[in-house]
């Protein structure tokens, strides 16, 4: 639980300090950008997973609770949606946040998402970063574990979700090593840190490095430069200096809880974010966490946890008291996910035979 609670510091400075010596920046609708908004066609698809799934999966909800309805959403297609084996056998290299090696342990993760994602023919793992360290650190890390993967076929397979920091792990690793680009067919920021928290500019490294006194925990500071790689300022500097590599396909997940769906323990960052915007996910602001000239997949109605650490499942007095809007259909999301793209790479494939 340290985790969400040092991050949301403990000060009274202002979250977002004035300061003139800033990069220009602009705010703009996703309409008026390079996004493609697949929120229509992706509704389509997870509701058909979770109509289809609900007798087998945890955490079922409907799928109008389980996504939020932001603005004028396209409508859905009428298309029909694939759900047998996989058309690409993609794999997913799951990029954790921050900390994740100093509660992994405690956590115990069940293997109930690859699990499920492999009845179809995908792939899940979860690469092996260092929690308090910095991007480029962990860069290296991703390098190596996508190189060291083999390459089945001359396509690409590999889809990088990045979870929170992870995402920014992604961005990094992207940027600093061009020889990855052809092994990768897409990349999924899933609540990603692509604008920064403004939560991390009211937070100390030796407050974050109290993880390492977490029960079971084996994260080391490593650069000191996690936190660092989360403030607005950094995001948005390294943002003004890189774009993301051509011949990839982009897509960005984004959570926007409705303010009940907040677990109780996220309750106080949730109201530090509050003093910037009301819709944030209790780490970070909704319009923080598009990836540039990505889809728009979905909002989903779930905050900063509850869309990838499964707590209330192994901890279930803390789901119940602390941690008690941690339940989300998880293995669906993932699932009609990895049908988005891989529907999109079909069709993709398809245009350059014409």
């Amino acid at each position: 639980m340290v985790a969400g609670l040092v991050i949301a510091g403990c000060s009274s400075k202002p979250l977002l300090p004035y300061t003139a010596d800033t990069t220009p920046l602009m705010l703009v609708p996703a309409v008026q950008s390079k996004t493609q908004d697949k929120r229509g066609r992706f509704r389509e698809i997870f509701c058909k997973v979770l109509e289809v799934r609900k007798d087998s999966i945890p955490d079922y909800r409907e799928c109008d609770e389980a996504l939020s309805r932001v603005a004028q959403e396209p409508e859905s297609t009428g298309k029909a949606v694939n759900l047998g084996p996989a058309l690409r056998k993609l794999k997913v290299l799951f990029v954790p946040g921050v900390g994740w090696d100093c509660f992994s342990k405690w956590l115990a993760m069940e293997n109930t998402i690859p699990e499920h994602l492999r009845q179809f023919g995908y792939d899940m793992a979860t690469v092996e970063i260092d929690g308090l360290a910095s991007s480029a650190s962990n860069a290296t890390k991703i390098r190596d574990a996508i190189l060291d993967r083999p390459q089945d076929g001359v396509q690409p397979n590999l889809v990088l979700l990045g979870y929170s920091k992870g995402a920014v792990d992604v961005q990094v690793t992207l940027a600093n090593y061009p020889e990855i680009h052809r092994r990768v067919a897409a990349v999924v920021s899933l609540a990603g840190s692509i604008g920064g928290s403004p939560l991390a500019n009211d937070t100390s490294n030796d407050q974050l490095n109290l993880l390492q006194l977490f029960p079971g925990a084996t994260c080391k500071p490593i650069d000191g430069g996690a936190l660092q790689d989360l403030r607005p300022e950094t995001r948005k500097a390294w943002l003004s200096r890189h774009t993301l590599p051509a011949g990839i396909a982009y897509y960005s997940l984004v959570t926007f809880p409705k303010p009940n769906n907040i677990s109780s323990i996220l309750h106080g960052s949730y109201n530090k974010l509050l003093q910037v915007d009301a819709r944030n996910d209790s780490q970070m602001l909704f319009y923080d966490q598009f990836l540039p000239a990505s889809a728009l997949v979905a909002y989903l109605n779930a905050d900063h946890w509850a869309a990838a650490v499964p707590i209330a499942r192994t901890h279930a007095a803390l789901g119940e008291f602390l941690v008690d809007r941690n339940a989300y259909p998880r293995e669906a999301l993932y699932e009609a996910l990895l049908r988005l793209i891989d529907e999109d790479l079909g069709k993709a494939d398809t245009s350059l035979l014409r």
